[in-house]
């Protein structure tokens, strides 16, 4: 898990400097807290090695990467959703002003008093977070780490999303409604393959996510598939790392089957 994790806040981290100066950011309101998210992310960075070693010998230790491992994919999230509302925004209101904005700079009184709404809700689940992993780097266990000099900002960027509910379940919308629907059926028209991909393709902050995690989510899915496994992978990845994090979706512990002799690939069906 904590390999796992030493990637994501690898990419994580790096997804919070992009985006920390992107105009469909500053528009909101949040680069602050966001800067705070950040400095707490590359904080953790530093001990994260020493947490992989001790995990599968300490349960607290892997019950802290467990949460810390949620937090960190609840980031990657909002942070897709900022921006998307952010860019929301620019396209409604754009700024006259090409360098550094603000929130509302450019905007009329009403445009703005319009657009509260989107803005606080934002900063209302970026705070949340931020106190999330504040109590998570406050944690006691976090203080026995031992820490490294610098954090792990250049290693593979594999990131493997967790089986979660990361879609509100009164999302709304006809577009939203009519895709997942359709898509939905296309996945059960296929089920008998031994192999079928779909792709969901469009640039970063449309809903990508939030449609594939509606369709993984369907209850139609759900009853269809006696084994289910929600992981996304960057562009750079660990194939050992992925399938490990497969197994682990499915309930299969990787360590038993190498102990016992089995390959891991055995173990899928």
């Amino acid at each position: 898990m904590a390999a796992v994790l030493a990637s994501l806040l690898g990419s994580c981290a790096s997804k919070l400097k992009d985006i920390i100066i992107d105009e469909a950011i500053l528009i909101l309101g949040v680069e602050k807290e966001l800067t705070k998210l950040l400095r707490r992310v590359e904080l953790i960075q530093c001990c994260i090695n020493d947490a992989e070693k001790r995990r599968t010998k300490e349960q607290a230790v892997n019950n802290w990467l467990g949460q810390l491992r949620d937090v960190i994919y609840d980031v990657d999230e909002i942070l897709d959703v900022a921006r998307c509302k952010g860019s929301k925004l620019l396209a409604d209101h754009p700024s006259p002003s090409s360098g550094k904005s603000v929130a509302c700079k450019g905007l009329s009184v009403s445009s703005c008093f319009c657009n509260i709404v989107p803005r606080r809700d934002v900063a209302v689940r970026i705070r949340s977070l931020n106190k999330k992993i504040e109590n998570i780097a406050n944690d006691k266990i976090f203080s026995t780490f031992n820490s490294s000099t610098q954090p792990t900002r250049n290693g593979p960027t594999s990131k493997l999303i967790r089986s979660s509910n990361l879609v509100e379940p009164n999302l709304v919308g006809k577009e939203i409604i009519h895709s997942s629907r359709k898509l939905v059926d296309l996945v059960l028209a296929h089920k008998e393959y031994k192999s079928y991909k779909l792709g969901i393709v469009g640039t970063g902050g449309v809903g990508k996510t939030t449609l594939a995690q509606k369709i993984y989510n369907d209850q139609k899915i759900k009853g269809s598939f006696k084994i289910h496994a929600w992981i996304s992978v960057s562009q750079d990845y660990n194939g050992v790392t992925l399938l490990k994090e497969v197994l682990r979706n499915i309930g299969v512990h990787h360590e038993q089957g190498e102990t016992s002799g089995i390959p891991m690939y055995g173990r899928i069906y």
